[in-house]
């Protein structure tokens, strides 16, 4: 059974980026009150900015913070913070294609899959733990949906 589990060091430093982000927002906030050393315009600009860019990395968090799990000929998705679990057969995939980006001498994969019932899911290399472990599953199990794009 292979488990792809969200990689704590990457909520470790979203979580280091929002408390900073947070703190920031709360000393401006506390100089708005106290001091007004900026112009009005400056402290509704910035705050508005600061809290979309809060809420924006909030939203990512929790949006990936889900549990698959690969393995008996079936792929079983959890999203703790939705309270659901929902378990799709291999046969039941629609299409899935694995994509690769070379970026900062680095190299970034995804493999995105898309079940009969229309629903997607996504997976980096960089955000899961056993990332290769369900690629090489897919490769195995389910070839022949694989999508192969046409590169220019």
């Amino acid at each position: 059974m292979i488990l792809l589990k969200p990689k704590l060091s990457t909520y470790i430093s979203l979580s280091a980026v929002i408390l900073i982000l947070l703190a920031g927002l709360v000393l401006f906030l506390r100089d708005f009150a106290y001091n007004r050393s900026f112009p009005l315009w400056l402290y509704l600009v910035a705050s508005s900015l600061l809290t979309v860019v809060l809420l924006m990395l909030l939203v990512k968090m929790m949006a990936g913070w889900r549990f698959i799990s690969a393995g008996k000929e079936h792929i079983v998705i959890k999203l703790p913070l939705r309270g659901s679990t929902k378990a799709y057969p291999v046969t039941e995939i629609l299409a899935w294609e694995e994509e690769t980006v070379l970026a900062n001498k680095r190299e970034f994969k995804q493999v995105t899959l898309v079940f009969k019932d229309k629903q997607s899911i996504s997976v980096s290399n960089h955000e899961h733990e056993a990332y290769s472990e369900f690629v090489n599953y897919l490769k195995k199990k389910a070839a022949k949906q694989l999508f192969k794009s046409k590169k220019s």
